[in-house]
């Protein structure tokens, strides 16, 4: 049986100084977590079974390194975490894992259902992939060397979900503990036993190298990595192994990466299916000014796949964007995927009504907390990619200004959409959001 390491997500390390993550009524993300995961280590201990508990002082970048630090083929790890959200109805427990990774789903399942079996007034969200959250991608279930998932037990926000955190800890713990233990068994595997040999299909054409599987993820030869033009030099995070005299990557960690777009598995045929930069140069994906690459049929089909009711609410939205984009020169894919980011795929939710067509959480000069106004959609968009433009570029603008804080913005100091995350949005990750949903347009489309 392998080892397990179990850590207490939380908010992050920012100078020094933990993050709580959520805070409800009195407590916090951190605080819940670390009381349910001391219980975890405690009962898992009891069964004999060797746990390494993360510091709760390490950043979520740190917390990855000191697992790989230590882990080992055979050995497990756990992040739990508690969810919130604006909604107070929304509740249930899921499990994260890295996407089409079918042994990584079965590991998800298993630890949902023994929660599930120990507190059965908590409802299951579903063992989901990583690719279904906001970032379009978990750092832990992608980055880590040995077998992981993410596991939100419930949302704090929630007072019947907070009442089992927090009253009902002895029945989760044991609930998470009875998931990590089988899960951990079922890793056993002879130490001299040899890595499956896997198939590679490049841009839609078989790889004449095979790859191979360790602890249920694809790994490809260096020599494909050379052969997309991407440098690994100096990127110790990428996992690697080596085998037979041959270094092999990970190949979900080639993801990161503007040349690579997409990286599939067919079970089938026992195929790991890596997409490169095609029909789009590496630019498009980050450069603001910058000609798009859709249609308004992809971007229409793309949005109905994710809010079939948007498409009606809002027909034209698509051309609207196309040609405003083109007008100010602005990548109109890359300033639907904002709106969409925005908007919550035209959901609203927020301060901002549907009715402002304010697409892109535009602020007024009167600084009101429902943010800016438009006559239409199409002025509202306009709005959007005129602020984009001033991000993006010194050049003056062809059409007259409608967005209210055009002036205040120091032109050009923008390019790249990384360069938008704390000037558009105070988040952290906008700009990986957006990159995220950008990806998934193009990979729609098929056009990447």
């Amino acid at each position: 049986m392998g080892r397990i390491f179990i850590s207490a997500g939380h908010g992050n390390r920012i100078n020094g100084v933990t993050d709580p993550g959520a805070v409800v009524a009195g407590t916090t993300e951190a605080r819940e977590m670390i009381l349910t995961r001391d219980l975890i280590v405690t009962e898992l201990r009891s069964r004999g079974a060797e746990v390494l508990s993360v510091p709760d002082t390490l950043s979520a970048p740190q917390a990855i390194d000191w697992i790989n630090a230590r882990a080992r083929r055979n050995d497990v790890a756990l992040e739990i975490r508690a969810d919130a959200f604006s909604n107070p109805s929304v509740r249930g427990s899921t499990v994260y894992f890295i996407a089409n990774n079918q042994q990584r789903r079965q590991n998800a399942e298993l630890l949902l259902q023994a929660l599930i079996r120990r507190v059965p007034q908590l409802p299951s969200r579903g063992a989901r992939p990583d690719t279904d959250t906001g970032l379009g991608s978990l750092p832990f279930c992608r980055q880590i060397n040995c077998g992981s998932l993410l596991m939100t037990i419930g949302f704090l926000t929630n007072p019947d979900d907070r009442f089992i955190i927090q009253n009902q800890r002895r029945d989760v713990a044991l609930g998470i503990s009875d998931g990590l233990i089988a899960w951990a068994r079922g890793t056993a595997l002879p130490p001299n036993q040899q890595f499956p040999e896997i198939n590679i299909n490049l841009n839609g054409q078989p790889y004449g190298e095979k790859g191979i599987l360790v602890n249920g993820n694809s790994f490809v030869p260096i020599d494909l990595i050379d052969r997309l033009g991407i440098d690994l030099s100096k990127a110790p995070d990428v996992a690697r192994q080596n085998y037979r005299q041959v270094v092999f990557v990970r190949a979900t960690d080639l993801e990161k990466y503007n040349l690579v777009v997409d990286v599939d598995w067919n079970a089938q045929t026992r195929t790991v299916l890596i997409r490169s930069i095609l029909r789009v140069c590496a630019g498009s994906l980050d450069r603001i000014i910058e000609r798009g690459n859709t249609s308004s049929a992809q971007l229409l089909l793309f949005l109905k796949n994710n809010n079939e009711a948007a498409v009606t609410q809002f027909p034209t939205i698509a051309d609207l964007y196309r040609q405003e984009g083109a007008i100010e020169g602005v990548n109109y894919d890359i300033a639907f995927s904002q709106m969409l980011l925005e908007t919550n795929y035209l959901r609203f939710g927020g301060d901002i009504k549907p009715t402002q067509n304010n697409f892109a959480g535009l602020g007024d000069v009167g600084g009101g907390p429902e943010g800016a106004s438009f006559p239409n959609a199409q002025i509202g968009v306009r709005a959007h990619i005129q602020l984009l433009k001033a991000y993006a570029s010194t050049e003056p603008l062809v059409q007259e200004v409608v967005t209210p804080r055009f002036r205040f913005v120091t032109r050009g100091i923008a390019p790249l959409l990384d360069q938008l995350t704390g000037r558009w949005s105070a988040d952290p990750q906008y700009a990986q959001k957006i990159s995220a949903i950008l990806r998934r347009l193009y990979s729609s489309a098929n056009i990447l």
